[in-house]
């Protein structure tokens, strides 16, 4: 509960942070992102690759372990 009710302060002080009348940093905000986002889909996409590279690992190691189960029943 109050986790949530962190999260809505949060959102509402970037909502207010970012209104012209107030506090005016939109174009900063506007800044940041622009230099920011670059960066993030950069990490995103190297945990992608990694992810990948391990559910094709956890894919072989099932076929050998389904072609292993299937020997020891025919014996």
């Amino acid at each position: 509960m109050g986790a949530l009710i962190v999260g809505i302060l949060f959102l509402a002080f970037t909502v207010v942070s970012c209104m012209p009348s107030l506090l005016a940093w939109g174009p900063d905000v506007i800044d940041f992102l622009k230099g920011g986002l670059p960066v993030l889909a950069a990490f995103i996409g190297i945990i992608a690759i990694f992810i990948g590279f391990a559910d094709i690992k956890d894919k072989n190691e099932a076929k050998k372990e389904e072609a292993e189960s299937k020997a020891s029943e025919s014996k």
